[in-house]
């Protein structure tokens, strides 16, 4: 399986394609100083494999590398993953 994972600044968007679908994204609003992440979405049939951790990692991963963006989890998915890695709460802010 061939995963592919991209971010569409104009859509706001980061994506996750395996074998050329779509199984999940997420979605943001980019303000002067902050990202704010407001929906995660998985296509219901490959939902329970990961799918939404790994995308919402990428786009965590490249605000951090390419930003200098503070995190707000407007998502509950978003909100929970930073519970789970708690390493990275410094990128949050309200």
């Amino acid at each position: 399986m061939a995963r592919e994972f991209s971010h569409d600044a104009e859509q706001h968007r980061y994506s996750l394609r395996v074998d050329g679908a779509l199984v999940s994204a997420v979605d943001y609003v980019a303000n002067e100083d902050t990202i704010s992440f407001t929906h995660t979405f998985t296509d219901p049939k490959r939902r329970g494999q990961g799918l939404a951790g790994e995308i919402v990692t990428f786009a965590i991963d490249d605000v951090e590398a390419t930003t200098n963006y503070r995190v707000v989890p407007m998502c509950w998915y978003v909100g929970q993953w930073f519970d789970r890695h708690p390493e990275r709460s410094g990128l949050l802010t309200r």
